[in-house]
């Protein structure tokens, strides 16, 4: 079972959601951990493929959205949890975007510096 890392604000982000939406999302995060994949989890495209998935949940007239990267195999990444404002379209804003592009660099840093701190190769 791998460990979640959460990066930047991702973690106080996602604290802050309904816990009904923190259940749905946490188990979604807990198959991840285990190699599986939530049957609402989505590949978000412009990522090259299908390790940056996103779980999407409706509560209330709302929607959350939490951002996750399963390419490392140190870790399950949450890139980002955010509440989405928009009413026109499901297209995730550019600056979310630009912000799980980021997060992405700062989680595959982070992932080649503990490997080779236990005396790994640094794998993606």
């Amino acid at each position: 079972m791998r460990p979640v890392d959460w990066v930047g604000s991702a973690y106080k982000d996602f604290c802050a959601f309904p816990p009904e939406v923190q259940d749905i999302m946490g188990f979604a995060l807990h198959l991840a951990q285990a190699g599986g994949l939530h049957a609402d989890a989505k590949v978000l495209k412009g990522f090259g493929g299908a390790g940056v998935l996103e779980i999407v949940e409706d509560h209330r007239g709302d929607t959350f959205r939490a951002v996750y990267t399963v390419r490392f195999e140190r870790a399950v990444y949450v890139l980002h949890a955010f509440q989405k404002k928009s009413k026109s379209g499901i297209k995730t804003p550019a600056e979310d975007l630009d912000l799980i592009k980021r997060r992405l660099k700062a989680a595959e840093a982070d992932h080649h510096r503990r490997l080779l701190e236990q005396g790994g190769e640094a794998k993606t």
